[in-house]
């Protein structure tokens, strides 16, 4: 499809597949450009950052020359636009301008979706979200006193638009998509009903278009532009995989889950090359290699477990302490990055221990990191999946080893880090096998990433980072090519006194029994919380929803089967497949996992019941008590234990469906 262009009475207009993408005039340019002044400020994967751009300059005047059309100021050149198949391609040209501000066409009832991995909304409408990788903040509401105390201890206590996993790419009710191809520090401001604006940090930026009829065609062209994952394994998606880092006690206290009846297919320990405690918490240590002492003779470990059907999870990510042995085998060998005003490599403060950061804008430095940590400290004993965390830190001042900016280079490295965990597991022949997970992402990760897991959610049911962000963080994910999403089962972050409670604790068992991969995890303070297997009645609530999800097992394969040929997310909006009710587009508190199950989760503290809506038409069938319900809005009993859950009954897995009543009755 070609960018079609049309001239009225003072300006001119881009079409795109029949739809109007944007519309130009002097008094209403869709185009400006500035030159900026940006001020960057880094505090333990928090940033803050602010500009002042100068000589703003909007085009007055204009004309076509070819495929291009060049906007001018006074008879002076501001801007080229370039016309291509698909795409659209900007060029600053007054000297020293680097900032392009580019407002495209919006309808006034016209939703957006998109922004990459987002908490807080699905739809994006009326809301400015940045396109920068970095923590996502605790609390992230500024109204609340976790989230104050948070920044002032560190800017760490976030917004409604930090995330983990951004992405510049926007979809539309038009069902038209536009991705600004670029890593450069953006924003997508969605705050006027007339326009769908992107500011760029860059002075070229290129625009990539898609269409389709409907949102499905839509999300599947996305999904081939940014690469589908691998299926998942049948291990994984086979049961629950249990997070416990208390060393070699992890075995054991792993066999009081079997004994109550769990579907354990994994046992995770992110500690197994040790732990250091800090003011944050337990931590790790953070050198990527076995501890002979916290896990003697892991190997053999390994090998017991697998031979039972249970595979072993550990836990890296691309940075090294400087306390550890592969930090200097690293420092020799020339894998870090380096500070800009000397040779020596660039620390960045985790937390009360330093790190230097992998340099993997240099092959040999990815290639090593691949091979002598992944491999032979992890694949090569038997290792079969690990949390590949973070990749959000990179310094915006730091010197890499191919001269990339790093204010550039800062959105790429989810990219490369996802992209040296995939070569990893090639290396060996394990891809589709080994399973590893990032929180981090960016544009393309997709295709390297097998899974996303939703990062470190505060253990409670606050709006911003609670227990229902993760349903957010999941669908919007999964519009921009991400096939499988899941989460902390039990919440990780606990600080200033916030600890999980038994109902948090079972209401996420609820929500993790229907994401393909059901992982717990022990928390950022595990002796102060609540464990799964704390009490005898955690214990059989996660046995019991582990079960439930091992049981859908046939159904998610199903949807790993769809992902790779189709595109579409294991879980879905209900606009994904009931369009033409714009009443649904800002529907994110329950989901369609799959086309033939709708899953509503409780994520507000108290609730015994909760409204849900059944979108199309015909009727839904109630999951626990087997009632019918026609299509629309219902008030369902929601007690502990029995979210509502209900399937099409014309669903191939009906019989499959209608078991998960009897599993959840013994």
């Amino acid at each position: 499809m070609q960018v079609q262009i049309s001239t009225f009475e003072d300006g001119f207009q881009l079409d795109f597949a029949g739809r109007t993408l944007l519309r130009h005039s002097p008094s209403c340019p869709a185009l400006v450009t500035a030159r900026g002044d940006a001020r960057v400020e880094m505090y333990r994967g928090n940033f803050r950052i602010e500009d002042a751009p100068a000589d703003v300059t909007a085009p007055n005047a204009w004309q076509v020359e070819g495929d291009s059309i060049l906007l001018l100021r006074d008879s002076a050149p501001v801007a080229r636009l370039t016309l291509a198949p698909a795409a659209v391609a900007i060029e600053a040209l007054t000297a020293g301008h680097d900032r392009i501000w580019v407002h495209f066409h919006a309808e006034p009832d016209e939703t957006i979706w998109g922004g990459g991995e987002q908490m807080s909304y699905l739809a994006l409408n009326g809301r400015r979200y940045p396109m920068w990788t970095s923590e996502p903040g605790v609390g992230r509401d500024k109204s609340t006193d976790l989230t104050r105390i948070m920044d002032e201890t560190g800017m760490a206590g976030g917004d409604y638009w930090n995330t983990n996993y951004p992405q510049p790419t926007l979809l539309t009710s038009r069902w038209l998509a536009i991705h600004l191809d670029s890593t450069s520090y953006s924003v997508i401001d969605a705050c006027d009903q007339t326009r769908h604006s992107f500011e760029v940090w860059s002075p070229k930026v290129r625009f990539e278009l898609f269409a389709a009829d409907g949102p499905q065609d839509l999300v599947s062209q996305l999904s081939t532009r940014f690469g589908r994952p691998r299926a998942l394994p049948d291990w994984a998606i086979g049961g629950a995989i249990v997070g416990l880092k208390q060393g070699e006690k992890s075995f054991d206290r792993l066999e009081a889950f079997i004994d109550a009846g769990a579907a354990v297919s994994g046992l995770w320990c992110e500690d197994w090359a040790g732990i250091r405690e800090t003011s944050f918490g337990r931590r790790l240590f953070w050198d990527w290699q076995r501890h002979e002492t916290r896990y003697p003779d892991l190997p053999a470990r390994i090998k017991a477990l697998n031979e039972r059907g249970i595979r072993f999870l550990a836990y890296a990510n691309p940075y090294l302490a400087v306390d550890g042995a592969l930090y200097q085998e690293a420092l020799a060998e020339g894998h870090l990055c380096r500070r800009l005003d000397a040779e020596e490599p660039y620390l960045v403060d985790f937390g009360e221990f330093d790190c230097g950061v992998l340099d993997f804008t240099r092959a040999e430095s990815r290639e090593w990191f691949a091979r002598r940590i992944l491999c032979e400290e992890m694949l090569d004993i038997g290792i079969d999946g690990w949390m590949a965390d973070f990749g959000e830190y990179l310094p915006t001042d730091v010197r890499l080893a191919n001269g990339m900016d790093a204010m550039e280079a800062h959105n790429l490295w989810p990219l490369l880090w996802a992209q040296v965990n995939d070569d990893a597991a090639a290396m060996r022949g394990k891809q589709g096998e080994a399973v590893f997970f990032m929180r981090a992402g960016f544009s393309g990760v997709s295709a390297h990433c097998p899974l996303l897991w939703a990062g470190d959610q505060s253990v409670d049911f606050t709006r911003h980072d609670g227990i229902g962000t993760v349903i957010t963080a999941a669908l919007s994910a999964g519009l921009v090519g991400n096939a499988y999403s899941h989460s902390d089962c039990g919440g990780y972050t606990s600080l200033h006194g916030n600890i999980r409670s038994v109902e948090l604790m079972q209401r996420w068992c609820e929500l993790a029994a229907f994401a393909p991969v059901m992982r717990s995890h022990e928390g950022n303070r595990p002796d102060d919380n609540l464990q799964y297997d704390s009490t005898p009645e955690l214990l059989a609530c996660f046995a019991r929803w582990s079960r439930l999800h091992a049981h859908l097992a046939p159904y998610v394969r199903h949807l790993c089967d769809e992902a790779l040929a189709t595109g579409l997310p294991a879980q879905r909006p209900l606009f994904l497949h009931y369009p033409e009710d714009s009443s649904l587009y800002a529907v994110q508190d329950q989901f369609l996992y799959g086309a033939d199950l709708l899953v509503a989760p409780v994520i507000e503290q108290g609730a015994t019941s909760r409204r849900v809506v059944l979108p199309g038409e015909g009727s839904w069938r109630h999951a626990w008590t087997g009632i019918d319900y026609v299509c629309g809005t219902h008030d369902i009993a929601a007690p502990i234990g029995h979210p509502p859950v209900f399937y099409r009954t014309d669903s191939a897995f009906a019989p499959l469906f209608a078991a998960m009543q009897g599993i959840m009755a013994g």
